[in-house]
């Protein structure tokens, strides 16, 4: 069963099932997991085809996973490398907290403002039919935007801060769009880790 904790928030929005726990990492752990993945990342930038044009995807990525299977996204295909021991131990935490068995990690390297991930669902038919999702947030806070797909009155934000989870699961990715958007604010540097299983 899930283990959520006191600060939890359920975001109250429908057609989903999206909780936020800030401080799930403790601040001086957060910032250790950091600097060690900054620095042992074998980072990455690929180029992603959008609307018919190809562009340099405007953040850093590296994909690992436990079953060797690859993850395709905006007509990418990525090949993960096995679990290290740092991503093992906070993929062993994420699980006993949501209760889900993940295979695979996406890390995500926002360098600056300018780098962002644009509207889009984790909807991959790899991921199954309902994709349970795992947001490890760590560095500086950005803002997380949602859309409903179908009523687009129904908009929600919010800001992931340093060491916090974001679990996304049930009927969500079917109902809602989310994104990491530009920002003209000077802000440092951001790795977000999300949890997934490919089947």
């Amino acid at each position: 069963m899930p283990s959520f904790m006191e600060s939890e928030i359920k975001l109250e929005l429908p057609d989903s099932d999206i909780r936020y726990i800030p401080g799930f990492i403790e601040t001086i752990r957060a910032s250790g997991y950091f600097e060690q993945l900054k620095k042992e990342t074998p980072w990455r930038q690929d180029d992603i085809r959008v609307f018919g044009k190809v562009y340099p995807q405007p953040r850093l990525t590296a994909l690992y996973a436990d079953n060797n299977k690859p993850y395709n996204y905006s007509n990418l295909t990525m090949h993960p490398i096995p679990f290290t021991p740092l991503l093992t131990d906070i993929k062993v935490k994420v699980e006993a907290m949501c209760g889900t068995r993940f295979t695979t990690c996406l890390l995500n390297l926002y360098r600056d403002g300018r780098d962002s991930n644009g509207w889009h669902a984790d909807n991959e038919k790899e991921l199954g039919e309902n994709p349970v999702i795992a947001s490890v947030s760590l560095g500086e806070a950005r803002y997380f935007h949602l859309k409903h797909r179908e009523n687009k009155n129904l908009k929600h934000k919010l800001e992931l801060g340093h060491g916090s989870l974001l679990l996304m699961q049930g009927p969500t990715q079917h109902h809602w769009l989310h994104q990491i958007p530009k920002t003209n604010r000077p802000i440092g540097e951001r790795i977000n880790l999300t949890f997934r299983v490919i089947q």
